[in-house]
C-alpha cells in the first residue's frame, strides 16, 4: 500500500485529504509545519508528499528544496498545495522539484486522481529498474540506490553493477565482464576489474554481500533462486 505524507496546518484540511486518499486505498500520515514534515521523511519515508506552501514555521518552498537537497528523499515525488494563485509561484515550485500544482480551493476527488496519476507515471519509470536485494539500480536514469539512499557510482563502477544485476544470478566470467565495462580495446586487466568490484561492494555497504565471488570464473549477484 502506497503511503502518503499530507503537510498542512489546517486541521480540516487534513481530515479532508485523509479520508478522501483512505478511501481510495492509500495510507496517509500527517504533518502540521514544515520541521514536523523534513523529521517525518527522515524517519519513514513516504511514497509521495502533499505539501502545503503556506506553512507557520519553514514554508513549502523551503521543506521542498530541502527534501530535492537529500538523497533519501530526492526522488519522492510531491505534490504542491496553496492559495496563492500568481504564476510565479508554480514556476518556482516546478523549478525546486515538485511534481504537480492543485491549487486551493481544490476538488478531493481531483486531488486523488492526480495521486494515482503520479504513482501510475512512477510505476512506469519503474519497470526498467533493476533490483537485488535493497538495491535498485535505474538504468536510464543512470541512478543507483540502496533503501532510500542514493549511492554515488563511477561510470564504470555502474557499468559493472548493471552487468552484474541484469545477469540475474547467472556468473559473468572476468573477460566477458571486462569486454562488456570496458570494451574489447580496453585497457582493463583483472586487478582493474577486482578494484571496481571491491569499491562498489564497500559503496552498497551491507548490500554489497550480493557481489559474489565465483573462484577462478568471475563474478555473479545472487543466485537464479533468489531471482524466481
Amino acid at each position: 500500500m502506497e503511503r502518503v505524507l499530507i503537510v498542512d496546518d489546517d486541521p480540516d484540511i487534513q481530515k479532508l485529504v485523509s479520508y478522501n486518499l483512505g478511501q481510495a486505498g492509500f495510507e496517509v500520515t500527517t504533518a502540521g509545519t514544515g520541521r514536523n514534515a523534513l523529521e517525518a521523511v527522515q524517519k519513514h519515508p513516504p511514497d509521495l508528499i502533499i505539501l502545503d506552501l503556506m506553512l507557520p514555521d519553514v514554508d513549502g518552498m523551503e521543506v521542498c528544496r530541502t527534501l530535492r537537497q537529500r538523497d533519501s528523499s530526492r526522488h519522492i515525488p510531491i505534490i504542491m498545495l496553496t492559495a496563492r494563485s500568481e504564476e510565479i509561484d508554480r514556476v518556482i515550485g516546478f523549478e525546486l522539484g515538485a511534481d504537480d500544482y492543485v491549487m486551493k480551493p481544490f476538488s478531493p476527488r481531483e486531488l486523488v486522481l492526480r495521486v494515482k496519476s503520479i504513482f501510475r507515471r512512477t510505476k512506469d519509470e519503474r519497470s526498467d529498474m533493476l533490483r537485488i536485494g535493497n538495491i535498485q539500480l535505474y538504468p536510464d536514469r543512470h541512478q543507483c540506490f540502496v533503501g532510500n539512499e542514493q549511492v554515488t557510482l563511477t561510470a564504470k563502477e555502474f557499468d559493472l553493477l548493471y552487468e552484474l544485476m541484469r545477469a540475474r544470478g547467472n556468473v559473468l566470467t572476468r573477460d566477458v565482464l571486462m569486454d562488456k565495462v570496458w570494451g574489447y580495446h580496453g585497457e582493463a586487466t583483472s586487478r582493474t576489474l577486482d578494484t571496481h568490484v571491491r569499491r562498489v561492494r564497500e559503496k552498497l555497504g551491507n548490500e554489497g554481500l550480493h557481489v559474489e565471488t565465483v573462484r577462478g570464473v568471475g563474478y555473479r549477484m545472487g543466485s537464479p533462486a533468489e531471482h524466481g
